[in-house]
């Protein structure tokens, strides 16, 4: 085993959930009435907090702020059909990563009511002996949501690896001294990743079954 705990983000790197996120925040933007982001620019804040995404998408719109968090919710959960699924392989690694002896947590962007709720709807729960979500800790890029995951397993940064598709999560990991793993199949290309030193970069979750 070349790690005892590994940490995976949520959106973009287990679940297929951008063009859902994007078409969500420029819905609620339209609701709301204020200027909508290009696609650009919803993808460039996957993974923040949901209120550091408002400040940075509509800072001179800050009395509409919790408004348009409570619509982008609404459009997310409730009124935007586009399809999320899980990326291929997902469940084949965890269940592998498990039965290997590995600890599984995640670290994510999220808000915890949300997380929970495709926890269960993905049947994914039971995976994971720690989730940290955008409700329990400082928004990315800052080390927070590692460290306390690092304190709930009584493990050192070298015990473990954060896995993500975008160039929050792997500055995250780089903040705190954690190995990080960029994946290609969410927000942030090979080049963007790479700028983040990180001990790979996979295509698929069948190459980061062989590399981990």
């Amino acid at each position: 085993m070349k790690y005892k705990l590994v940490i995976f983000d949520w959106d973009g790197t287990v679940m297929d959930s951008i063009a859902r996120i994007v078409s969500s925040l420029q819905a609620s933007a339209r609701v709301c009435s204020v200027p909508v982001p290009t696609i650009e620019q919803a993808k460039n804040v996957i993974g923040l907090s949901l209120p550091v995404v408002m400040d940075k998408l509509f800072p001179e719109h800050k009395a509409l702020h919790q408004k348009l968090i409570d619509n982008y919710k609404d459009q997310y959960i409730n009124k935007d059909s586009t399809d999320t699924p899980l990326f291929e392989g997902v469940e084949t690694l965890l269940k592998r990563l498990q039965s290997s002896g590995y600890q599984l947590a995640i670290a994510t962007g999220k808000g915890r009511q949300g997380l929970d709720r495709l926890l269960s709807l993905t049947g994914l729960t039971d995976y994971f002996i720690f989730t940290q979500s955008a409700d329990e800790a400082e928004s990315k890029p800052s080390p927070q949501m590692l460290s306390q995951i690092l304190t709930y397993t009584q493990l050192t940064q070298k015990d473990a690896v954060m896995i993500g598709d975008s160039k929050l999560d792997l500055e995250m990991a780089q903040a705190i001294g954690m190995d990080r793993i960029g994946v290609t199949f969410g927000v942030s290309n090979r080049d963007e990743l790479s700028n983040y030193d990180p001990v790979a970069i996979v295509d698929s979750f069948s190459d980061l079954a062989l590399y981990l």
